[in-house]
């Protein structure tokens, strides 16, 4: 990468920082039994019902108001037994701030996929999260991803949250729907996509190149741009500077001087919008 296009100790992201929702939030108390590693609750009309329809998720046990059984089809009645409760009574099976509108479904992790999966250029646009944390930005991320026809995300294994939850919840069923992949680091990842063909571009508010830019320059390298990856960094300190070494190119969204920042998954919205608009899946000529 040319010196120009590094990364800086400048926690920009997308012409400005990537400020997350939950910073700076308490925990919310948690109710109910603690669960194993590996299951979770989903909680959510969109959600539970995606999860429902997913042959790939694991159902352990599935809780509904009365209104909303009427809901399930007879597929979901078939995979898992509906217990009618009252709302109260599902409440008191999730943490404080969970919004259940009558659904919550207790459930396995869904399994990652491989990294081999995803590296052929051929395969879809990816878009790697550089340990972003915050559980409505991933959601949000997930539903994005899914509108604008990526093949996966990719996370990091270990400073990523779980598809569960929150997560499940931002994502309006998303999470069932869009791929995703978990490595153990991310730079070394960005090397091995380079290495099959794909063109990595990262998000961030110092580069000189703009988004529309840079997406165009990956898909005259490739002929292409569903062999494209954004990379986006994390809500409070952007890319890291060994993340960013790895990119193809660094780019930023051009901003009007009334707004200081996006949100990571407004930026990342745009991003993927910018490269749907070269993919003749979304925007056939």
């Amino acid at each position: 990468m040319a010196p120009d296009q590094r990364n800086t100790s400048k926690p920009a992201f997308a012409h400005a920082r990537a400020q997350g929702r939950g910073q700076g939030r308490k925990p919310a108390r948690q109710r109910g039994d603690a669960l194993p590693p590996g299951e979770g609750w989903i909680w959510g009309r969109h959600a539970v019902l995606a999860a429902l329809a997913n042959p790939k998720r694991a159902l352990l046990s599935l809780h509904v108001t009365r209104n909303s059984a009427k809901d399930l089809d007879e597929a979901m009645r078939s995979r898992i037994e509906a217990r009618i409760e009252e709302p109260s009574d599902i409440s008191a099976r999730l943490p404080d701030t969970a919004v259940h509108q009558g659904f919550a479904l207790k459930a396995k992790a869904l399994d990652a996929e491989p990294v081999q999966a995803v590296l052929n250029p051929t395969h879809g646009l990816l878009v790697v999260l550089d340990q972003i944390t915050d559980p409505h930005n991933v959601g949000a991320i997930f539903r994005s991803a899914a509108a604008f026809g990526a093949r996966a995300i990719i996370m990091q294994d270990r400073k990523s949250p779980p598809l569960f939850g929150t997560v499940c919840k931002s994502a309006v069923g998303c999470a069932e729907k869009v791929g995703h992949v978990e490595v153990t680091n991310i730079a070394d990842t960005l090397k091995s996509f380079r290495d099959e063909g794909r063109f990595v571009i990262g998000l961030a508010g110092e580069a000189e190149m703009s988004l529309a830019a840079a997406v165009q320059t990956g898909a005259d390298t490739m002929g292409r741009t569903t062999g494209l990856v954004i990379v986006l960094g994390s809500e409070d300190k952007g890319l890291r500077p060994r993340v960013a070494d790895h990119c193809d190119v660094l780019a930023r969204i051009p901003m009007g001087p009334k707004a200081e920042s996006l949100n990571v998954s407004n930026a990342a919205a745009v991003a993927l919008y910018e490269a749907s608009r070269h993919d003749p899946r979304i925007n056939p000529a």
